[in-house]
């Protein structure tokens, strides 16, 4: 199976229903929303799937992308993806491993952008927000997008986050934090 982004390019993805690629229009209203703050942005992919949001951040002109993601046959696919998207001036890692432990292990400056698409059934969602929120991984004007069942109880974000938009897209929301003021 193939997946399109931004600019009808191409990628590869994972046979069955091992990972959930973004759905194309909560992509593209993720990009809309988060448009002209792409471009050179530091963003980090979380449960990173088949890379597609990571894909289409390198397409629109991100500086860097990172992203973590537990499967091994995933992270060959988004690196094989992110590769045939990215420009010689872009800059991108693949990181195995679960994320809870990886992210404390993160040496980069704080993001400008990250996005968090887990299982919808897992327990990551509280832990990973911590995570973000005690390692000060976002910048102080950036923005972390979790997708999420719109059905499912609120994610308590930490007292340094804060929601500042929500977005329901059928059977998917995307929640938005931002660093408290």
């Amino acid at each position: 199976m193939s997946l399109r982004i931004y600019g009808n390019r191409q990628l590869k993805t994972l046979p069955g229903q091992a990972t959930r690629p973004t759905l194309a229009r909560v992509r593209e209203a993720l990009f809309n929303i988060w448009q002209g703050e792409v471009d050179g942005c530091r963003w980090l992919d979380l449960c990173t799937g088949t890379g597609s949001m990571g894909a289409e951040a390198l397409c629109r002109g991100a500086a860097l992308v990172i992203g973590i993601e537990q499967s091994a046959r995933a992270c060959a696919v988004i690196q094989e993806n992110w590769q045939q998207v990215a420009n010689a001036d872009q800059t991108f890692q693949v990181i195995r491993g679960d994320v809870r432990q990886r992210l404390p292990n993160l040496t980069q400056p704080p993001f400008d952008r990250i996005y968090f698409d887990p299982p919808y059934a897992s327990e990551l969602y509280q832990p990973v927000l911590e995570a973000i929120a005690h390692h000060h991984l976002l910048t102080a004007t950036g923005e972390l997008a979790v997708e999420h069942d719109p059905n499912q109880e609120a994610i308590v974000a930490p007292s340094s986050l804060e929601i500042c938009r929500q977005k329901r897209y059928g059977n998917t929301a995307l929640t938005f934090y931002r660093p408290v003021a």
